[in-house]
């Protein structure tokens, strides 16, 4: 029997959609018949806007773009609104926007910790309050985490301490939304080939790329997939969980 994940009705909002991770999950839950938010950061120079509007204009109908700003809660109260005003609702929430600042403790200014802490972590908690109250029964939400918070990355104690609490967080929110239905889980990918995986110095890709008993980097697909899952009925009683999706790497 052929089984084919059906989202037609449900409507995703999906923070930092505008490239890499986020447009493959976006584009995942869309081709499964899901209403697409596609949240993103409107920078100054306007390449987000740009890319987002790019993305809604090949999905056509069922798509909008939103701009907002994750560590601001009126903001991202804002842009759920936009989504409920056009879809009726939201269905599914997907955690992805993230930024990297890597520096050793020692060299990291208080800036570089806080930056990452905001957007990472706080914009998590940012976006589940702002649906909290409004996700329907048997909703969904699902953030990025990463093999960094189990492993612990040298130079990255911002970065990885902050995907650590959206475990933490995703442990606890599962229990208090429990009783709507509503599931709460996290997806871990290792290094994954996007414009954030393209930064590694290439020394660095080489001793990563051997830690890997697969011997490649992850696609962005290959997480949207994991996502796909989670965010379907296949999942109902899959809660408070972290998968892991890095080819077999833990170090």
């Amino acid at each position: 029997m052929m089984m084919q994940i059906d989202l037609t009705g449900h409507t995703a909002f999906v923070t930092g959609a505008s490239q890499g991770i986020g447009e493959s999950i976006a584009r995942m839950l869309h081709s499964a018949g899901a209403n697409v938010a596609i949240n993103y950061f409107n920078d100054a120079e306007g390449s987000n806007l740009a890319k987002a509007d790019a993305i809604v204009d090949s999905l056509g109908e069922r798509a909008m773009s939103v701009a907002s700003d994750v560590r601001n809660l009126d903001q991202m109260n804002a842009a759920v609104d936009q989504t409920v005003e056009k879809f009726g609702g939201v269905k599914i929430l997907v955690n992805n926007a993230g930024i990297l600042r890597d520096r050793t403790l020692k060299k990291m200014s208080e800036t570089e910790w806080q930056d990452v802490i905001d957007t990472n972590l706080t914009g998590v908690f940012n976006a589940c309050k702002s649906v909290i109250d409004r996700i329907s029964d048997n909703g969904r939400i699902i953030s990025i985490a990463s093999l960094a918070a189990a492993t612990g990355f040298f130079g990255q104690a911002n970065y990885v301490s902050a995907k650590a609490g959206v475990i933490g967080l995703t442990k606890v929110l599962s229990k208090e939304v429990a009783r709507k239905g509503i599931t709460v889980n996290a997806v871990a990918p290792g290094v994954i080939n996007t414009e954030m995986g393209e930064s590694i110095p290439e020394e660095n890709k080489k001793w990563m790329i051997s830690q890997v008993p697969m011997g490649r980097f992850g696609e962005p697909d290959e997480i949207a997939k994991v996502v796909l899952f989670l965010a379907s009925d296949l999942a109902s009683y899959v809660t408070g969980q972290t998968v892991h999706v890095n080819g077999g790497w833990w170090g």
